[in-house]
C-alpha cells in the first residue's frame, strides 16, 4: 500500500514537471528562456517518471530494472550538454561579442576567443610580468 503511493506520488509530480516544462517550452518568450524549460523541469517530470517505474518494479514484481537505470542516468547526463550546446549556437548566431556585458577580466567571453587571440593575450600578459 505503502508504495503504490510513493509510486502515485513520483508519477503525479513528474506529470506536474512535465507540464509546466511543456508550458515553458511554448510560452516563454527568448529562446535562452525556453532552453531552462525543456532542460530542467522536462527532465525532472521524465526522471521522475523512470523513478515511478523502477519502484514499482522493484517492490510490486520483485524484480530490479537495469534498463531504466540506465535511461535515467543517460538523460541527466546528457540534458546539461545539449543544453550548453543549444545556449551557444544560440550566442553565435544572434549575438556579436561587443553586445555582451564585460567580463570582470581582460579577456573576452570564452565562447568568442580563438587560439590566436588567446595567444596574443597570453603573450601580452608574459611580456608586462617581466
Amino acid at each position: 500500500m505503502m508504495i503504490e503511493i510513493l509510486v502515485s506520488a513520483c508519477l503525479v509530480i513528474s506529470g506536474i514537471f512535465g507540464l509546466v516544462g511543456s508550458f515553458g517550452l511554448l510560452k516563454l518568450p527568448d529562446p535562452m528562456m525556453r532552453l531552462h524549460a525543456p532542460t530542467k523541469a522536462t527532465t525532472l517530470g521524465v526522471g521522475g517518471a523512470l523513478v515511478a517505474s523502477m519502484l514499482y518494479m522493484h517492490f510490486i514484481n520483485g524484480n530490479f530494472s537495469f534498463h531504466e537505470l540506465m535511461i535515467t542516468l543517460f538523460l541527466f547526463l546528457t540534458a546539461p550538454v545539449t543544453g550548453n550546446f543549444i545556449a551557444k549556437t544560440h550566442l553565435h548566431l544572434n549575438h556579436k561579442a561587443s553586445d555582451l556585458p564585460p567580463t570582470s577580466t581582460d579577456r573576452p567571453w570564452a565562447t568568442y576567443e580563438s587560439d590566436a587571440m588567446r595567444e596574443k593575450i597570453e603573450a601580452e600578459e608574459d611580456a608586462s610580468a617581466t
